[in-house]
C-alpha cells in the first residue's frame, strides 16, 4: 500500500521536483498531495490519511516556526520535514520542536529522498506499535490487584503500578529515584526486624527469589499488611541484567480467614469450645504425654439432664444462650492445662490431664455440679439445669481416645439412672447394662413387626354414680422371653431410638379397633383415652395419621380421647393451640394429662381448646395428707369449672378421696379404687358379665390394684400373680367376635362385616 505525502510550498518548481523524486521511487512510489498555503494544509490535514510531510517554513498566509508548530498541532504523530534553504535560522527551531528532519532545497532529485521519507514513517510506525504496546502493559498493570514496582541496577525504583502506590504510600513521582528499601520497608512477622528486600538480592544473584513467609509490609503510614509473592530480574535484548521487578499482594485478609477456617474446623460455632476434632487431638497428645510421665488422665462426659425441655418450651434462642452460660461455667471449673469441649446438642467432654491422683477429676466433677445447679439469667428467665457425669480414667479404662470416650459416655449414662445431678466413674458391670441396652433397642425395632405390644385397659368411672365412662388404653410388651414388660422398662429406650412414632400410631389404631369392637358388641365403654407422646404429637403427618386412622376402624372421633401433657402442650404453646384445634376439627376430644406437674400457664390454657382436665395422681394423694388437705386438687376442680371443662382425678386409690372429689365436684375418676388395667380379654369378660358397668364399692371387681400409665416411667402397677395371668396376644387372628362366643355372649346385633381383629 503507497504511503500518502502531503506537500507544503508555495514554489511550483520545488513541489514538481518532489512529485517528480517521490512518484519514481524504486522502494515504491508515493501518492503526493501539494497544496500552496498553510490554510490548505491543514484542512486536509484534518480529514486524516496522510503518511508524512514536506512543509516550507515561509508561505503566503503563514512565515517562520509559527508555521511548524501549526502544522505539528494538526498532526502530532506524522512525520514532518522542513523543506529548507541553507542557513535557514527556523529549521533549528522546527527540529527543537519536533521535526524529524529536513530537505535541502538545492537537493531535492537526490534518490535518496524517497528512501529517508520511507525510513522516517517506518520509524513512526514502530514508535506507534512501541506506544501502544506500553500503554496496554501500563492498563495491565494498573488493572491488577497484585503491586508492581521495579528498580534500575542501582536498586533504584524506576516503576509503581496503582496498586503498588496503594500499598506502599508513595506515588509514583515521590517514589522515582529512591531506593527500593526506602519505598518498599518489610519486616518478619515474628521477630518484628528488618528484613532484606528480595530486590536486592535478585540483583546481586540474577536470579528470581520468593517472600518468605510472614513477611510484613510497613506503609509510608505506619499500617501494616502482610504480603507475599516474588521477585525476578529484568533483562534487555542482549540478556544482560538491566534491573529487577517485585510483585506481591496483601493477603492480610485471606491469613485472616484462613485463620477463622481453622478455628472454626476446630472448635464449636456457638460456645467457641473446641469440637470432636480438637478433643481427639489433644486427648491423644495427652496419653503420649500420660505414657511418658507415668500420669493419669480423666475424661469426664457431661449430658445436660433437662436441657430438652427448656429448649422446646423456651425456643432455641434460649437454648443456645443457656448453653453458652454452661461453657463459660464449665471454662471456670477448670485448669488452664485442661480442655472444656462441647460434642453437639447439650453434651460436652471435660479432659483432665497431667492427674497423679483420679481425686483431682472428683474435685472438678463437684465444681461443676455446684456451679451449673446455680441459676442461669437468660433475659427475663431463671433457669434451672443439672448434669449428669460420666468419668472414665487413663489407662484403667481405655488406652486410647475412642475407649475413654465410649466408657465415660456409659458412665454417664449410670449416673442418670442413679437420679442425675451426680457423677459416676466407669465400671466395667456398666457395660453390661449398656449392652443390654442395646439388645432393647434392637428387640423393640422388631416388636412391632412380631406383634409383641398389647393394650391393657383401665375404666374412668363418673365420681357420682360409680357407671363407667370409659377407658384409657395403656401399653405393654410382651416379651417373648421375659413376658409381660411394663412402659417404664422399655419407652425411654423407644423415645431414644425413634420408635415412639410407629408405636404410638400402633397403640392409636388398636385401641379405636378394640374400642369399636365393643361398641359393635353393645357393650361399653363409650369412649377411649390414648395417651400422646411429644414425638408423635409434634410429628409433620400427625393429624392426617388421626383421620386416616378414624377413616379405617370407623371409630366416631368423638369417642377418641387424646391425652396430651401440660410440658408437651407448653414447648411451643401457639403451634400447640394450632394442632389442638384441628383435632378439634376432626371432632376429637382433648385432654391435658398430668396438669400442675409442668410448667403452668393459665393464660394459654384459657385458649387451647381443651375438654378434658386431667388431675395428677400427685395432687390426688395429697388429698389424704394433713399438710395439703387437698388445696391444689380442689383449685384446680374450681379452676377447670369455671373453663367448661370436664375434671378427671387420676390415682383415686381410697374412699376418702373419692369422697373428696365428689363433694368437690369432680367429674370422673380413674385408679386401682375403681379396676385395675386389664388385657382385651378379662376386660370384655367384665363388659359382659356387667361387673365393669357401675362401681358399687371400691375393689368390688376381682384383681383389683395399682396401675401404670402408657408413657409412665415409674410403674405403680404390682406383678404380682394376677399380672402373670394369661393375657390374650392381639393378633389378626383373633377377632371381637371369637372373643365375646367364648365368653358366652355372641354380638348378633353386630352388623355382616363389622367384625374387628384386635
Amino acid at each position: 500500500m503507497a504511503n500518502r505525502v502531503l506537500i507544503i510550498t508555495g514554489d511550483t518548481v520545488e513541489a514538481e521536483a518532489l512529485q517528480k523524486v517521490l512518484g519514481g521511487a524504486q522502494e515504491g512510489a508515493f501518492i503526493v498531495e501539494w497544496v500552496k498555503q498553510l490554510s490548505e494544509g491543514l484542512d486536509r490535514l484534518r480529514a486524516g490519511g496522510i503518511d508524512a510531510i514536506i512543509v516550507e517554513l515561509a508561505l503566503h498566509d503563514s512565515q517562520g516556526i509559527d508555521t511548524f508548530d501549526q502544522v505539528l498541532a494538526a498532526a502530532p504523530h506524522t512525520p514532518i520535514l522542513i523543506l529548507s534553504a541553507a542557513n535557514d535560522d527556523n529549521l533549528v527551531k522546527a527540529k527543537q520542536h519536533g521535526a524529524q528532519g529536513s530537505l535541502s532545497k538545492n537537493d531535492l532529485d537526490n534518490s535518496l529522498v524517497p528512501q529517508s521519507l520511507h525510513n522516517l514513517i517506518k520509524r513512526r510506525a514502530v514508535e506507534e506499535t512501541c506506544f501502544l504496546e506500553k500503554a496496554r502493559a501500563e492498563i495491565i498493570l494498573n488493572s491488577i490487584s497484585d503491586a508492581v514496582i521495579s528498580t534500575d541496577m542501582a536498586g533504584n525504583v524506576d516503576y509503581l503500578n496503582i496498586a503498588a502506590e496503594t500499598m506502599t504510600g508513595w506515588s509514583r513521582e515521590e517514589a522515582h529515584g529512591h531506593p527500593i528499601g526506602e519505598v518498599m520497608r518489610i519486616i518478619d512477622g515474628d521477630t518484628r526486624k528488618p528484613k532484606p528486600n528480595p530486590i536486592d538480592l535478585v540483583l546481586q544473584q540474577d536470579e528470581a527469589m520468593a517472600l518468605t513467609a510472614g513477611t510484613i509490609l510497613i506503609r509510608r503510614d505506619g499500617h501494616e499488611a502482610a504480603i507475599e509473592d516474588s521477585a525476578a530480574p529484568i533483562h534487555d535484548w542482549d540478556g544482560k541484567m538491566s534491573g529487577a521487578v517485585i510483585v506481591f499482594h496483601d493477603v492480610t485478609a485471606s491469613q485472616a480467614m484462613a485463620s477463622k477456617m481453622a478455628h472454626l474446623a476446630q472448635h464449636d460455632s456457638l460456645t467457641n469450645l473446641p469440637n470432636r476434632v480438637l478433643l481427639n487431638d489433644r486427648v491423644e497428645q495427652a496419653i503420649s504425654l500420660a505414657k511418658r510421665h507415668g500420669t493419669h488422665l480423666a475424661v469426664l462426659f457431661l449430658d445436660l439432664d433437662n436441657f430438652k425441655h427448656i429448649n422446646d418450651s423456651l425456643g432455641h434462642s434460649t437454648g443456645d444462650k443457656l448453653l453458652q452460660s454452661v461453657a463459660n461455667r464449665l471454662r471456670a471449673c477448670v485448669r488452664a492445662s485442661d480442655t472444656v469441649s462441647r460434642q453437639g446438642g447439650d453434651e460436652f467432654v471435660v479432659l483432665v490431664t497431667e492427674d497423679r491422683l483420679t481425686e483431682n477429676a472428683v474435685q472438678i466433677a463437684d465444681k461443676i455440679l455446684a456451679a451449673l445447679a446455680a441459676p442461669h439469667i437468660i433475659g427475663e428467665h431463671e433457669l434451672h439445669v443439672t448434669t449428669s457425669i460420666g468419668i472414665s480414667v487413663y489407662p484403667v479404662d481405655g488406652q486410647d481416645a475412642e475407649a475413654l470416650f465410649k466408657n465415660a459416655d456409659t458412665a454417664m449414662y449410670s449416673a442418670k439412672e442413679k437420679g442425675r445431678n451426680n457423677y459416676q466413674f466407669f465400671k466395667d458391670e456398666m457395660n453390661l447394662r449398656s449392652v443390654e441396652r442395646l439388645a432393647m433397642e434392637a428387640a423393640l425395632r422388631s416388636a412391632l413387626q412380631r406383634q409383641e405390644f398389647v393394650l391393657h385397659y383401665q375404666p374412668k368411672v363418673k365420681l357420682e354414680t360409680g357407671a363407667m365412662s370409659g377407658v384409657e388404653a395403656l401399653l405393654r410388651w410382651m416379651h417373648p422371653k421375659r413376658g409381660l414388660v411394663l412402659p417404664g422398662e422399655f419407652m425411654p429406650v423407644a423415645e431414644n431410638c425413634g420408635l415412639m412414632i410407629p408405636i404410638g400410631r400402633w397403640v392409636l389404631r388398636e385401641a379405636c379397633t378394640q374400642v369399636k369392637c365393643w361398641q359393635d358388641a353393645g357393650l361399653s365403654p363409650h369412649s377411649i383415652a390414648v395417651n400422646i407422646s411429644a414425638p408423635e404429637f409434634c410429628a409433620k403427618n400427625f393429624i392426617e395419621d388421626v383421620r386416616a386412622i378414624m377413616i379405617e376402624t370407623g371409630l366416631d372421633p368423638y369417642c377418641l380421647h387424646l391425652e396430651i401433657t401440660e410440658s408437651v402442650l407448653m414447648r411451643d404453646a401457639e403451634a400447640s393451640i394450632d394442632i389442638l384445634k384441628q383435632l378439634k376439627k376432626l371432632g376429637v376430644q382433648v385432654a391435658v394429662d398430668d396438669f400442675g406437674t409442668g410448667f403452668s400457664n393459665l393464660s394459654y390454657l384459657a385458649r387451647f381448646p381443651i375438654d378434658i382436665l386431667k388431675i395428677a395422681p400427685s395432687f390426688v394423694r395429697d388429698i389424704s395428707s394433713a399438710a395439703s388437705s387437698g388445696i391444689i386438687a380442689s383449685a384446680v376442680i374450681a379452676m377447670a369449672t369455671s373453663l367448661k371443662q370436664v375434671v378427671v382425678a387420676e390415682g383415686v386409690e381410697d374412699q376418702l378421696q373419692w369422697a373428696f372429689l365428689k363433694v368437690q365436684h369432680c367429674d370422673e375418676g380413674q385408679g386401682y379404687l375403681f379396676g385395675r388395667a386389664l388385657a382385651a380379654e378379662p376386660f370384655t369378660a367384665l363388659l359382659v358379665s356387667g361387673l365393669a358397668g357401675v362401681v358399687t364399692k371400691a375393689g368390688d371387681h376381682p384383681g383389683a390394684t395399682r396401675t401404670s400409665r402408657f408413657r409412665g416411667t415409674q410403674s405403680r402397677e404390682k406383678q404380682g400373680p394376677i399380672e402373670n395371668q394369661p393375657t390374650m396376644r392381639h393378633s389378626k387372628q383373633n377377632s371381637c367376635r371369637n372373643t365375646l362366643t367364648e365368653l358366652g355372649r355372641h354380638p348378633a346385633s353386630t352388623p355382616q362385616g363389622k367384625s374387628q381383629s384386635i
